[in-house]
């Protein structure tokens, strides 16, 4: 019973993470089949977790077929809109709760980061990473969960908002301030420079989707 139960959260982790790197964008169809081979597991698992997904509301019916779920303005303006106050939540209790080594941490993570800006793909996943270790430096377990599921929603976003002209430069920069404000415990100001740099994200990604519609 245990090994799967371990194949079930094994399969749903796996299809959840290919989602996130864009292995499968939304639209794209999911088959049974081809996961189980993919990911070397038996279909049982590979369907409990597709039911997991569905339940979501990661993946949307199309007939008899499950696609990844796309989200439509609206439901992406909600979702900034949530993330917005959580990410500034995190960030204001960070500043109040992090331990100087996840200060140090998030310092070096902006430097290294800069070797990435020519390949947007790699910025986003290093920005998740950023964001993820402010969400653990506001030691607070219930934000964190929260936050891990607004990010997976994220993921149903066809695009990033990095691959902008110069984006990732100007991203760089608020992260910058970000960890500047929590290094000097200031709550007001950490939550202040997430929600600017959340707001130009967004901003980014409405220009890019209206030229796409375009």
């Amino acid at each position: 019973m245990s090994q799967i139960r371990s194949q079930q959260k094994d399969a749903y982790a796996l299809i959840l993470e290919a989602i996130d790197q864009g292995v499968y964008r939304p639209g794209d169809r999911l088959v049974e089949s081809e996961l189980a081979e993919r990911f070397g597991v038996s279909r049982t698992p590979i369907r409990e977790a597709l039911q997991r997904l569905e339940t979501q509301s990661l993946l949307a019916r199309d007939g008899r077929s499950l696609i990844v779920a796309s989200l439509d303005h609206n439901q992406m303006a909600e979702l900034y809109v949530v993330r917005t106050e959580l990410e500034g939540l995190a960030a204001r209790l960070a500043a109040r709760h992090a331990a100087e080594e996840e200060i140090s941490v998030l310092r070096d993570m902006v430097e290294d980061d800069r070797a990435l800006l020519d390949d947007p793909s790699a910025l986003a996943r290093a920005n998740r990473r950023f964001h993820k270790m402010i969400h653990l430096a506001s030691h607070n377990r219930y934000l964190v969960q929260q936050l891990d599921l607004v990010h997976r929603s994220m993921a149903l976003m066809a695009t990033t908002s990095l691959a902008a002209q110069g984006r990732g430069e100007v991203a760089l920069a608020e992260h910058r301030a970000i960890v500047e404000a929590i290094g000097r415990r200031d709550e007001d100001a950490a939550d202040r420079a997430v929600r600017e740099h959340i707001s130009v994200a967004f901003v980014t990604r409405l220009k890019l989707d209206s030229r796409k519609a375009g």
